[in-house]
């Protein structure tokens, strides 16, 4: 029996002895009845507790929260595949279901797929949906519902984030009212695992207009007022029995963090997204609030565009990239809740990770040598820093400190979160950004360093990544893959114009009664996916 089998069974058994003493039976009673079947006392023991706990947080219906993400614009939409921020992204989740849903290790679980079967290359894949699924107008789901769902971002009229992942999909097919055959240009064993992003969440067949959302999710959307509001009630004809547990979610997005946790703090939020550091005493001191930590691949980067001045000069690059103390951004920056990074976006925690690759130390001198060659030295150059990107004000003053040592005057523009996305991101020579984990290192490297990637924010081309990255997707055996990942993460950290200085955790916070919360690796907020996990233990 596989380990995952085993905690499965152990978290089923638990569940119902929780239920045993929910009837009254006591923790003796529990105790005695597993050492009848065979466990020792002490395993026994220690078995019990965690049936008490399984019981603990056994799930409410009933009540409604209040919850602020970090984002707000007024061109906020209700389209996953247009989606730029965090409270798009949740409202995603809501409103819709993806095909399959991933979980606290990124493995895809099933969702509106019934069944996803390869072929032996993993070349066409066969979808087989539920049956049971309806859509908040009462139509049911079928595969023409997916076929159009997919389809629609590989339209360059839409802007879809997945378009450069869809573009391999050459045929996508309804097969008969609840099958769908996709066909790919190469193989992609990743595919089931691309299908649980919220870019990829499954609408209705047709629909153009999203001032509301009409899907299959936990939620109905009850009202949208862009850059303000959402209202969010339960969807009472959801196809996944008990669920969701709350009577309604109002979500809205607060650009200022100190006013986030002013709102929690005061009792007018219940659930807040992105917490700095800097803030976490305020937080742990409240003995009614609980901090909510999301270990992965986040990062807030600095940007070099490399298709203009300054950043097309490699030696710019490369002396910026020596100025990074990371270790004390990582200690005084995010007060520890953050590991070390090296200018490449796959993380310890994932399986590829190549840890042989030397870490770029923090270097003064070779970063004067390199802006001495580069003929920028003792000039002025703007950094724009933003609330949108976490802790970018706090990184580019310590870059600061390190450029007066060299002759290099970093000037921070500041401004604001609303509209960052729109009207500053990637259109400055020199800007923070901010980066979600992705689900695999394919979908990162697609979307952030491909020379098509939609992400692609410091407009790097490399010949040989894009071509190694479409190797290792065809790739099925696990170390020849990892090759090729290890040679990719070696050309970003040479040649991009993207400076990861640490990956940080996603830190949230919540009232201690507010339950249900896991960390699932793709972004805080339980990787947006909070709305139908959630319950108040009142």
């Amino acid at each position: 029996m596989s380990e995952s089998s085993a905690k499965g069974l152990k978290k089923a058994g638990a569940l119902r002895l929780g239920e045993a003493l929910r009837r009254g039976a006591s923790r003796r009673d529990v105790i005695k009845r597993l050492v009848a079947a065979g466990m020792s006392v002490a395993a026994a023991g220690t078995f019990a507790t965690f049936a008490e706990t399984a019981h603990a947080e056994t799930p409410r219906r009933g009540g409604r929260i209040k919850a602020a993400t970090n984002g707000s614009s007024a061109t906020e939409t209700m389209d996953p595949a247009r989606g730029l921020t965090q409270t798009d992204f949740s409202r995603a989740f809501m409103f819709y279901n993806g095909l399959t849903t991933l979980d606290e290790s990124l493995t895809p679980q099933l969702d509106l797929a019934e069944e996803m079967a390869p072929s032996e290359r993993a070349t066409v894949w066969t979808i087989k949906l539920r049956r049971d699924v309806r859509f908040h107008d009462g139509s049911p789901l079928t595969s023409a519902d997916v076929v159009y769902s997919l389809r629609r971002h590989k339209d360059p009229a839409i802007g879809s984030a997945m378009r450069t992942l869809v573009a391999p999909m050459e045929e996508i097919a309804a097969t008969g009212p609840n099958e769908v055959r996709i066909r790919l240009s190469g193989p992609n064993a990743d595919l089931p695992t691309m299908f649980g992003t919220w870019q990829c969440a499954i609408l209705k067949d047709g629909v153009t207009d999203f001032r509301t959302a009409n899907g299959t999710g936990p939620y109905k959307c009850q009202e949208f007022q862009p850059g303000v509001r959402s209202l969010a009630v339960r969807n009472t004809e959801y196809f996944k029995p008990g669920k969701p547990y709350l009577d309604e979610i109002e979500v809205f997005g607060i650009t200022d963090e100190q006013a986030r946790v002013n709102a929690l703090l005061a009792g007018d939020m219940q659930l807040i997204g992105t917490v700095s550091p800097r803030l976490v005493p305020r937080i742990i001191s409240a003995s009614n609030l609980t901090l909510f930590e999301t270990k992965g691949g986040a990062y807030h980067d600095l940007v070099l565009r490399l298709d203009g001045a300054p950043g097309s000069n490699p030696d710019f690059v490369l002396a910026v990239k020596h100025m990074f103390n990371r270790e004390q951004i990582r200690r005084t920056v995010y007060r520890g809740f953050a590991v070390v990074a090296n200018d490449q976006p796959i993380d310890p925690t994932n399986r590829f990770y190549d840890a042989s690759l030397p870490q770029r130390p923090f270097d003064v001198d070779k970063a004067r040598f390199h802006l001495q060659r580069s003929g920028f030295a003792n000039q002025v150059f703007p950094v724009v820093v933003s609330p949108a990107a976490p802790n970018s004000e706090e990184m580019g003053q310590v870059l600061q400190q390190v450029g007066q040592q060299i002759g290099l005057n970093l000037q921070l523009q500041r401004v604001p979160a609303d509209g960052f996305w729109s009207n500053h991101w990637a259109k400055h020579p020199i800007f923070f950004s901010s980066n979600p984990p992705k689900a695999s290192a394919d979908v990162t490297f697609t979307q952030f360093f491909y020379s098509q990637g939609p992400f692609n924010e410091s407009a790097w081309r490399n010949e040989r990544f894009d071509a190694l990255l479409l190797e290792a997707r065809a790739e099925t055996d696990t170390e020849r893959r990892r090759e090729r990942y290890s040679e990719m993460q070696r050309l970003v950290h040479e040649g991009s114009g993207v400076c990861i200085p640490v990956f940080a955790s996603y830190l949230d916070a919540h009232v201690n009664k507010l339950k249900g919360l896991r960390p699932i690796p793709t972004g805080g907020l339980m990787g947006f996916n909070f709305a139908e996990n959630i319950w108040l233990d009142q």
